[in-house]
């Protein structure tokens, strides 16, 4: 948890600046780059939390017999690789 909170701060002063380029009129290529930069970020904790939750959260629910998390995570994949 601890990681993924050091990412989100990283991605939340990233958002902070990008709108701090907009605000002073940065060359439009410039902030293009950060977002892509920011979203790669975002994407980066995505997969780090899909870890997490398939190691612990998923793990757990499939010992306990609810197989209906396996429909559930196959949902959120489908969504993050739209």
């Amino acid at each position: 948890i601890k990681e993924l909170i050091t990412r989100m701060n990283r991605i939340e002063g990233q958002i902070r600046g990008i709108k701090g380029m907009i605000e002073r009129h940065v060359y439009c290529d410039d902030v293009l780059n950060q977002i892509s930069s920011a979203q790669s970020a975002l994407d980066g904790a995505s997969r780090l939390l899909l870890e997490k939750h398939m190691k612990s959260c998923v793990k757990d629910q499939l010992q306990a017999g609810d197989e209906q998390v396996i429909d559930e995570v196959l949902k959120t994949i489908f969504r993050m690789i739209r």
